[in-house]
């Protein structure tokens, strides 16, 4: 079964991710382009650097082409934002990634845009996702790629040099030549490098790279920066006496941040940081947009220069469709993926991390200070988060315990309110906590956020004891 989450289609290859459930996908995408009247001006193709992916493109693609489609097809593996950026700029209504960004290495999956680059909402890919579950293998048409090539169906692109002249359009160049920053990069084996490295040397930066060679198996890590991911980096960045340490995740549209001093930027720092720059120092205007498990830091920030921060629930199509119905200037979600009006409609790790380069050279401060800074104005906030493995029984029951009977522990502040739009989420006077189950692996998390970690950290452990789930923090 085809089963679109928070973040696209993402299955184990071999078990779901296979070569019929792919081609059936690819039949209903089809069929629904065509019954929309865009099949003939067609749709973009990439693919990221994980095991069967090009395959999985090219199996894509011949379905696609079969059934009266034309196909853009990006024939060299990158970042996923690009797709999403080719989709604006060539003004289609339809893009493909495949890709299961940061899941572990024995996934693979399939991302869907649409127009202006963004994810597709819920609207489109459950429609979509229903139809392929209910096509038959033997009424799919399909065309041999090399013969595609020939008739036209199929062509080459490469909208590379497009994407980064844009983002270095939008990015203060010249401030940060001349602060001739030190960068060690870490495209964690994936599809970050090759662009984050052109706009940093183009930028006069001094760059070190680690990590960049193709491993489908990200090195026997898990491809997304968290600080047990980050060590090499870490490492790199102290040995290297850098700046600033840039990881990306395997399909580059998630930032992780290592400072000058080897120590891990959380992804609610960077996002609140950026912002405080955009409103402070670029002088600009606009809301803010997170998710329901994003730093409430933002909520101060956006109140500090008379704007407001909007809640959506977990997925960056939520995120997307928040910005345009606001006008919001940011975008964001405690796992490292953000975006900036303007740009695309998807969370970029490339432009984030270019523009967290721009903010160091116009500051002319230190990661460590500008954080300091951050927190002497608006007050400290610590955010916790925890993740366990669920069997199907641990999930009826949690399911039943907490979001059907609506039970909850008794916490150590006075609950305020409880949304269960997304989750279970408890707000209390200057922290929160939630419990949710993931959308794109078999998985419950709980994040909490206070005044400290030690606090946040304790919340997380009275709902997962309440849950029955372990916990040692």
């Amino acid at each position: 079964m085809i089963r679109f989450g928070t973040g696209g289609w993402r299955a184990v290859i071999g078990d779901e991710f296979t070569r019929a459930s792919i081609r059936r996908l690819a039949a209903a995408l089809a069929r629904r382009m065509i019954r929309e009247g865009c099949a003939q001006k067609g749709i973009v193709l990439g693919y990221d650097r994980r095991f069967l992916s090009r395959e999985a493109c090219i199996w894509f693609a011949e379905v696609l082409t079969g059934e009266g489609v034309r196909v853009h097809f990006v024939n060299l593996n990158c970042p996923t934002p690009q797709i999403m950026f080719a989709v604006k700029s060539m003004g289609l209504s339809y893009g493909a990634m495949v890709t299961a960004s940061h899941n572990p290495a024995v996934y693979n999956g399939i991302k869907i845009f649409t127009r202006g680059g963004r994810d597709a909402s819920e609207a489109v890919t459950a429609p979509i996702q229903d139809e392929a579950n209910a096509l038959d293998e033997e009424g799919i048409r399909d065309k041999d790629f090399d013969r595609a090539l020939k008739d036209g169906g199929i062509c080459f692109i490469d909208p590379r040099d497009d994407y980064l002249d844009s983002i270095l359009a939008r990015i203060d160049t010249d401030a940060v030549r001349r602060r001739r920053l030190r960068v060690v990069l870490d495209p964690m084996f994936g599809t970050g490098l090759n662009g984050l490295a052109t706009i940093l040397y183009t930028c006069r930066c001094d760059v070190d790279v680690i990590n960049d060679r193709h491993d489908a198996f990200f090195g026997r890590h898990l491809p997304a920066p968290t600080p047990d991911t980050l060590t090499d980096l870490r490492q790199a960045v102290l040995e290297h006496k850098a700046n600033v340490g840039i990881a990306t995740d395997g399909d580059a549209d998630r930032l992780g941040i290592i400072d000058e001093k080897g120590e891990y930027v959380s992804p609610n720092e960077i996002l609140a940081l950026l912002y405080r720059y955009l409103l402070e120092y670029k002088g600009w205007r606009g809301p803010a947009v997170r998710n329901i498990a994003t730093t409430h830091i933002l909520d101060r920030i956006a109140a500090s220069f008379g704007q407001e921060c909007l809640e959506v629930p977990v997925g960056f199509k939520h995120i997307s469709s928040a910005m345009e119905s606001c006008d919001a200037l940011i975008g964001g979600e405690s796992s490292g993926g953000l975006t900036v009006r303007g740009h695309i409609r998807g969370k970029d790790g490339l432009y984030a991390a270019s523009l967290f380069v721009e903010m160091l050279s116009v500051t002319g401060k230190s990661i460590g200070e500008l954080i300091r800074d951050l927190y002497d104005t608006y007050g400290e906030m610590h955010t916790a988060e925890f993740d366990w493995a669920l069997t199907p029984e641990d999930r009826d029951r949690i399911r039943r315990m907490i979001f059907d009977d609506k039970k909850l522990p008794e916490f150590r502040y006075p609950v305020k309110r409880v949304n269960y739009a997304d989750g279970c989420k408890v707000y209390f006077d200057r922290a929160w906590v939630i419990i949710r189950f993931s959308g794109t692996e078999p998985r419950v998390r709980i994040f909490a956020e206070d005044d400290t970690i030690h606090h946040a950290k304790t919340l997380v452990g009275m709902m997962a004891d309440f849950a029955g789930l372990p916990f040692d923090a």
